[in-house]
């Protein structure tokens, strides 16, 4: 029973990588330490690159009005390995169906056995 199980999960998160299309790039804003000065500074650090996954979108139904304009807000999902850590706040670079785009983990992933669900958001700089 336990092996099905096993197996069942495997299957499933074979079938949910085939739907990968695209790659992805985390980046964290860390404090380095140069060795030379040891001085540390802020920088931009990769964590992993190339890593594939998915990006799903989603038109929200709301619409904020504001002063000056209408909003309408839209979801922005990327799905990847459980495995990977992504940090909130991490600058998320994806490049799917020949676009790249920025974006910025807005708040913890959902993970699953078979693959974990990030909501982003567009990258408007470091917080």
């Amino acid at each position: 029973m336990v092996k099905a199980m096993e197996n069942a999960r495997k299957a499933a998160r074979r079938a949910q990588e085939s739907t990968y299309e695209g790659l992805c790039t985390i980046i964290e804003y860390r404090s380095v330490r140069d060795e030379k000065t040891k001085l540390s500074e802020e920088k931009e650090v990769t964590i992993i690159e190339n890593q594939p996954c998915k990006l799903s979108f989603e038109k929200l139904n709301t619409a904020a009005q504001t002063e000056t304009a209408t909003v309408i807000s839209q979801g922005i999902k990327l799905f990847l390995a459980p495995e990977i850590q992504v940090n909130s706040g991490s600058k998320i670079i994806v490049t799917q169906n020949g676009v790249t785009e920025e974006y910025a983990c807005s708040g913890k992933p959902a993970i699953y056995q078979t693959h974990q669900e990030v909501m982003l958001e567009l990258f408007r700089g470091w917080a």
